[in-house]
């Protein structure tokens, strides 16, 4: 009789477990205007992992590659600031991915 309790607590705690790891990888990315024509772009994920490594691309209004990169050991970039629109888009793979058009970018 005490086995079907400890049957549902321990399938609760499995679930429990298991969403609060898919939640927990969260990516995370803002850019900033430094108003010397860069761009500092800093990306990480909500468990507090690191993103270094993680490919950075700034696309033209058109979806053209301006500049592909990835976000060194501090998990940053530094870049020039495009001339007319642009989105910097931060790609960790599938689920993970954030785009920020330059319009929301503000010195």
């Amino acid at each position: 009789m005490h086995m079907k309790p400890i049957m549902i607590t321990a399938t609760t705690l499995a679930i429990c477990c298991l969403s609060g790891q898919a939640m927990a990888h969260t990516p995370l990315f803002s850019c900033y205007d430094n108003a010397d024509g860069t761009i500092l772009c800093e990306g990480g994920f909500s468990d507090g992992s690191s993103a270094a490594g993680v490919t950075i691309r700034v696309l033209d209004s058109n979806g053209g590659v301006l500049l592909e990169d990835q976000l060194n050991t501090l998990s940053e970039i530094e870049f020039d600031k495009p001339e007319g629109p642009y989105t910097a888009v931060f790609d960790a793979g599938e689920g993970h991915r954030i785009e920020i058009p330059g319009s929301r970018i503000l010195p």
